[in-house]
């Protein structure tokens, strides 16, 4: 006796169906494992208002929150670090949370900034002194609007906006130090890369190295910061951050 063929239709969805169900609950779980590597090496998740290791706060905010999700931190309005090239108008308000790092190290963040206004940003930043320092952003920018951007600062900052990101509300952000040269990379997923810059600082044997949040206009901004670590590493090629 033959199978109706409507039979082996349904048979066939029912495959189909339970093969989906596993490779979803595969992922799931991948991302599981995936996340608990991420929270071994996670700075922030051992700190809080009251236990900040070898964390310090330059311009330390009101507002701010040690939680699950990781640092949030509400930047108040006016607040930026930028030394304007046409006046050489200084300004150094902005949050600004960091370690003291000697040699060559790999910085890594998980961002997700409020882009309500134009330069609001979470930032990956390292502080060489108050006359040259480099600011690795995800920015609403006024000519490319939520996008990579970066700020080099000697002397005098400049400003480059880079690949705009569109819908994407989370970056990874890795600046690298190598010497005397700093490397900027972005990803969407943690694992793919892309450099953004790649500059030369003054030497110094110290850098301060950490997050900064920032929204120069008139209103507040609230930024998250899932990740954040430093590795003590030199890498061979700062182009790709291997």
């Amino acid at each position: 006796m033959k199978t109706p063929r409507y039979k082996k239709a349904a048979h066939l969805l029912v495959i189909a169906f339970c093969t989906i169900c596993i490779d979803v609950e595969s992922s799931s779980s991948n991302r599981d494992v995936e996340q608990v590597d991420i929270e071994s090496v996670n700075l922030l998740k051992n700190l809080s208002d009251t236990r900040m290791g070898d964390f310090k706060w330059q311009n330390k905010p009101e507002k701010i929150a040690f939680n699950k999700e990781g640092l949030v931190v509400t930047s108040a309005a006016k607040t930026d670090f930028f030394i304007d090239p046409s006046n050489a108008k200084s300004t150094e308000s902005a949050p600004f949370l960091y370690q003291e790092v000697e040699g060559d190290f790999i910085a890594t963040a998980l961002v997700e900034p409020d882009l309500s206004n134009t330069w609001n940003a979470a930032c990956v930043m390292v502080f060489v002194d108050p006359s040259n320092w480099i600011k690795f952003a995800f920015e609403n920018s006024d000519a490319t609007g939520n996008s990579i951007v970066s700020v080099v600062t000697r002397g005098t900052s400049d400003d480059a906006n880079g690949v705009r990101l569109g819908e994407f509300r989370k970056v990874w952000l890795k600046l690298i130090r190598k010497n005397d040269i700093y490397s900027m990379l972005w990803s969407g997923d943690g694992k793919q890369y892309f450099m953004a810059r790649l500059s030369k600082m003054p030497t110094a044997k110290k850098v301060r190295v950490g997050l900064e949040a920032q929204s120069p206009l008139e209103k507040e901004a609230t930024h998250k910061f899932h990740y954040f670590s430093i590795e003590k590493k030199t890498v061979e090629n700062l182009r790709t951050g291997a």
